[in-house]
């Protein structure tokens, strides 16, 4: 709830970063960045040995499962604040993702997350002959409880 609020006290200052011939940037949230990196490290630790194309296979309930968790729910964080900011605001704020090489982490962490099969077995009403549903295909509902 708190994260769509966060970019109005960045566009009160906007107006000081126009004039500067370098590229500029502008970090999301520091303290949201200091726990992106800090989960990036430990991202690539779990994930050093498995190739882009590979996938690993993370045991729920697990350390490695709650480090990933909490990676991703990070990043929900992340791009909910993204959403919230005005165009002026993203572009600053992707020039720091660029600058720090966040997103190319994220890419290549989901490409080494991402399922070889992603089949939904959750709760579904099962029809004989309808198609197999992917999580690509249904809603997830991600309630904490």
């Amino acid at each position: 709830r708190l994260m769509p609020e966060l970019p109005k006290f960045d566009d009160e200052d906007l107006k000081s970063y126009g004039d500067e011939e370098e590229e500029l940037a502008l970090s999301p949230p520091a303290a949201l960045m200091s726990i992106l990196a800090t989960q990036e490290l430990l991202l690539e630790n779990i994930l050093e040995c498995i190739p882009v194309g590979e996938f690993a296979i993370i045991q729920p309930l697990s350390d490695e499962f709650c480090l990933v968790l909490g990676y991703l729910l990070t990043w929900k964080l992340t791009l909910a604040f993204f959403k919230a900011a005005s165009s002026q605001l993203r572009v600053l704020y992707s020039q720091y993702l660029r600058r720090t090489k966040s997103l190319n982490k994220l890419l290549y962490h989901l490409f080494r997350l991402m399922p070889e099969n992603p089949v939904f077995s959750g709760p579904t009403s099962e029809v004989p002959n309808k198609d197999t549903k992917t999580f690509f295909t249904e809603e997830l509902h991600l309630d904490v409880k």
